[in-house]
């Protein structure tokens, strides 16, 4: 274990413990698929050295502050034992994925001891032939970008040298996964989505010197210009962005629930996007507005267009992680077309409401706005995320993952799936995750709100399907 790295936490990663509340709790959840029962005692070793051993957020606590005043500190748990965080058992009959979805929604509502570190993995028998490695972790210890990487570190190429006692030599797996595959991000260039344009505009937000040097040239000053007009329309749109009231609004209970759609091949969707001079991503979130246009109307309702908001990755992916992790990314907010009812003009429109994201300054304006709302009092604090939060059903996410397989233990993961937290008024989490030639689509509902999530998964894979078709003709 890593020596004691007694820290403040940083005012970002903060907001994450403030917010947690009974009906949102501010927990990433994860699962990795297997293809076969793994040695779960070389699991449990990998998590140790290649996660705790890396990561010293992994086995200390929040500590508030004396009198309350000021931010709380990360200190060592002094007892803190691995066996509390990292348990094994085997998921009740039939062993489906209905069976392992009723599991998982047994401890979406539940809360961690904030005495011990913030987090826990099931180490799951009895999926089908093969097994599940189910994790919860708080939001308040790293994004859901990182906590990706993390996890995608304890696995190995297929064909990685094996050391002695048939054990993966991987001095720095992270590393290794970045290098022989695609490195995930949410939403990344290759999927189409927002990650490379966002991490440019970053860098220009940070590069202050270079644009005042800049501003003395005829181009620059119309730079200039031209950006000003682009950051008043993203304000307006930040302060003016609303969802409207449909059958997936209301108020959230504490219980979630969770569906997924099975692998769903990629080759045929990139097709989709050849059709419209789009991306992938462009044809994941057309279809899901397909999905929510049509439960709206399964529900007796005129379908509108619903509001969604979307994390951007802002930390460098040739880079290692840091080792205390934290929170880095920008929300965006996107307005689904889930108004429109004809397929091909809901992806047309998609692909432009995308485009103008990736030219806007939105996400650095609100990786910016985070941390100035992070260094008010709380009750100021949570109003305002709540304001920002209500304009959205929840949160989607993109993650880019491994074009090729990876190894767990030695056993060959078959897929990833991971939802972030929503907050405030959030009812529907979404979670793209392609990986391997393959995308799932797993969907975390409130369970007072939306009460038949299958319903808007159905959908979604109907509007892949007829995507596809018409692509074909």
């Amino acid at each position: 274990m890593a020596g004691s790295t007694r820290r403040r936490t940083e005012p970002v990663d903060a907001i994450w413990l403030s917010m947690d509340r009974p009906s949102n709790r501010m927990v990433i959840v994860t699962l990795m698929f297997l293809a076969s029962p793994p040695d779960w005692d070389e699991v449990v070793r990998i998590v140790r050295t290649r996660v705790l051993d890396r990561y010293p957020v992994f086995h200390q606590h929040p500590v508030a502050p004396p009198l309350g005043v000021g931010l709380p500190r990360w200190e060592d748990d002094p007892a803190f034992d691995l066996d509390r965080h990292v348990t094994r058992m085997t998921l009740a009959e039939p062993g489906d994925d209905a069976a392992l979805q009723s599991h998982v929604e047994e401890y979406l509502h539940l809360s961690f001891d904030p005495r011990h570190p913030l987090w826990e993995v099931q180490l799951i028998d009895g999926h089908g032939d093969g097994a599940v490695v189910f994790g919860r972790i708080h939001h308040a210890m790293a994004d859901g970008i990182s906590l990706a990487r993390v996890l995608l570190s304890m696995t190995d190429a297929v064909g990685s040298r094996r050391g002695r006692r048939g054990r993966v030599r991987a001095p720095a797996p992270e590393r290794e996964a970045a290098r022989d595959e695609s490195p995930p991000e949410a939403a990344d260039g290759r999927a189409g989505g927002l990650g490379g344009s966002v991490v440019a505009g970053a860098a220009l937000v940070r590069d202050g010197l270079g644009q005042v040097v800049r501003l003395g040239t005829p181009s620059g000053g119309m730079a200039l210009v031209q950006s000003g007009i682009l950051a008043a329309e993203v304000a307006a749109q930040l302060l003016l962005t609303h969802t409207r009231a449909s059958p997936l609004g209301g108020e959230p209970s504490a219980y979630k629930r969770v569906v997924w759609t099975r692998p769903l091949p990629l080759d045929a969707l990139k097709e989709v996007a050849h059709l419209e001079g789009g991306t992938l991503n462009d044809v994941l979130m057309g279809a899901m507005a397909g999905a929510l246009c049509r439960y709206q109307q399964g529900h007796g309702a005129s379908p509108v267009d619903l509001v969604t908001m979307v994390p951007v990755n802002l930390r460098p992916l040739d880079r290692p992680l840091p080792s205390t992790l934290g929170n880095r990314f920008a929300l965006v907010f996107f307005t689904y077309p889930s108004g429109t009812t004809q397929p091909l003009a809901r992806l047309a429109e998609t692909k432009r409401r995308m485009d103008w994201l990736k030219r806007s300054p939105e996400a650095p304006m609100t990786f910016a706005l985070m941390g100035l709302i992070a260094r008010t009092v709380p009750p100021v604090e949570r109003a305002l995320v709540d304001f920002f939060a209500n304009k959205a059903i929840g949160v989607t996410t993109n993650v880019a993952g491994p074009r090729s397989p990876r190894l767990l233990g030695g056993v060959p993961v078959t897929g990833v799936l991971g939802w972030v937290p929503g907050s405030g008024h959030h009812t529907l989490g979404t979670c793209i995750f392609t990986y391997a030639g393959t995308v799932r689509v797993g969907l975390m509902a409130d369970a007072g709100v939306v009460h038949d999530p299958e319903e808007l998964l159905a959908a979604f894979e109907d509007e892949v399907a007829a995507l596809v078709r018409l692509a074909d003709r």
